[in-house]
């Protein structure tokens, strides 16, 4: 259940960082509270899943997840680089994040 949880909280800090995006684009109400829900929510799934894992492990997935999620994220929504070699970094923090799944 703390890989779930973890993966949850990596999910929900895609979202707050997008819509950090999207404030500084719109700057409304909803855009602040999707920001602080997703972060937030980000935080508690952390909280739980830092219970039972590792806190170095999970901070690495965590921030991985997010890193990657908003790079991704940032090419989909809002037109940014799609080079090859972007990809590539991108892979990599996802593989180092597996590896570390795999070795704890």
């Amino acid at each position: 259940m703390a890989w779930i949880s973890l993966i949850l909280a990596g999910l929900f800090e895609m979202i707050g960082v997008v819509m950090i995006s999207k404030l500084h684009k719109d700057r409304n109400w909803k855009s602040f509270v999707l920001l602080v829900l997703g972060f937030g929510a980000s935080f508690i799934f952390l909280s739980y899943a830092m219970k039972t894992l590792p806190m170095g492990t999970a901070y690495a997935i965590w921030t991985g997840i997010g890193a990657s999620g908003g790079a991704i994220l940032g090419m989909f929504l809002y037109g940014e680089s799609k080079d090859w070699k972007r990809l590539i970094f991108i892979a990599m923090v996802l593989s180092a994040a597996v590896g570390l799944k795999l070795v704890s």
